[in-house]
């Protein structure tokens, strides 16, 4: 596959996980090199508050297969993990010191706050409940 090859299939596997999720315009795609392997983080960033979240990380031999990988939990995510609403305020954000409320897939309360504290300290947000929501 020629360099070329590659970004447009990047680009068409990237535009596929949008529609997919239905978010246009608010995620991205960070990666990161590892060793051998590359470290995609799949990152929403919600335009209410301008907070962003991590949604899943998946790892790959390239960016490409990470990027293959990371459509496979998209296309699934929903069967394989539970739904959770936290709700928290932001200590740092002075405009947004409301209540919010925010949704994640995990397989369990501790990965659902690791998604909501990434990229940031675990002091910036006080978080005032975690709710397993029942399965539909």
């Amino acid at each position: 596959m020629t360099p070329n090859d590659i970004h447009v299939e990047s680009a068409r596997m990237q535009k596929g996980i949008e529609d997919h999720l239905g978010i246009d315009g608010s995620l991205i795609f960070d990666y990161t090199q590892e060793n051998s392997t590359v470290k995609l983080n799949l990152i929403t960033v919600n335009p209410r508050h301008n907070q962003s979240f991590l949604f899943h990380t998946e790892h790959g031999t390239d960016k490409l297969d990470a990027l293959k990988k990371m459509f496979e939990y998209v296309r699934s995510y929903r069967e394989r993990d539970n739904s959770f609403t936290i709700q928290w305020v932001s200590k740092e954000d002075s405009e947004h010191r409301e209540l919010q409320t925010s949704y994640f897939r995990a397989r369990n309360m501790y990965e659902a706050l690791d998604k909501l504290y990434f990229g940031r300290e675990v002091n910036s947000i006080t978080v005032y409940s975690v709710v397993m929501n029942p399965s539909a």
